[in-house]
């Protein structure tokens, strides 16, 4: 992203985030999290499971993509969802590490604060994450 770019984002003053670990954007209604061989091998290896093992237990096929498994139930909750808490966090994938800081979401305001009615992490009063920390979430 080129200083001319950065300096016409909406968010170039950053955005008011801090996650609550209230566990909403891991469950309630049906998605998908993608996931690549690499982060399926971490999490297999977090797992002490193989990559075949992982796959048949854990990961699901989408036309040419994977994705992690719903629990099964009403709420969708990804199968690594605990309570309200993520049992793999540190393997986790990028997609998880990233939210809410997709570029869906950063495209336009009004597409940031409709994510808020369902993040209550998204909200005024929490800490400002710098344009700098979120270009760095984005490129990690």
């Amino acid at each position: 992203m080129s200083q001319q770019n950065s300096e016409n984002l909406w968010y170039k003053e950053g955005l008011s985030f801090s996650c609550t670990g209230c566990g909403k954007c891991c469950s309630g209604c049906p998605g998908y999290v993608w996931v690549d061989e690499k982060e399926i091998e971490t999490l297999a290896k977090e797992l002490n499971l193989s990559i075949k093992e992982f796959k048949v237990k854990y990961v699901r096929q989408v036309g040419n993509r994977q994705s992690l498994k719903e629990l099964p139930g009403r709420d969708y909750s990804c199968v690594f969802l605990k309570g309200k808490e993520c049992s793999v966090y540190e393997a986790r994938p990028k997609q998880c590490k990233t939210y809410p800081f997709w570029p869906h979401l950063l495209k336009s305001k009004e597409n940031w604060q409709s994510e808020a009615k369902s993040c209550e992490g998204i909200s005024d009063d929490k800490p400002l994450v710098s344009l700098k920390e979120i270009k760095e979430k984005l490129n990690s």
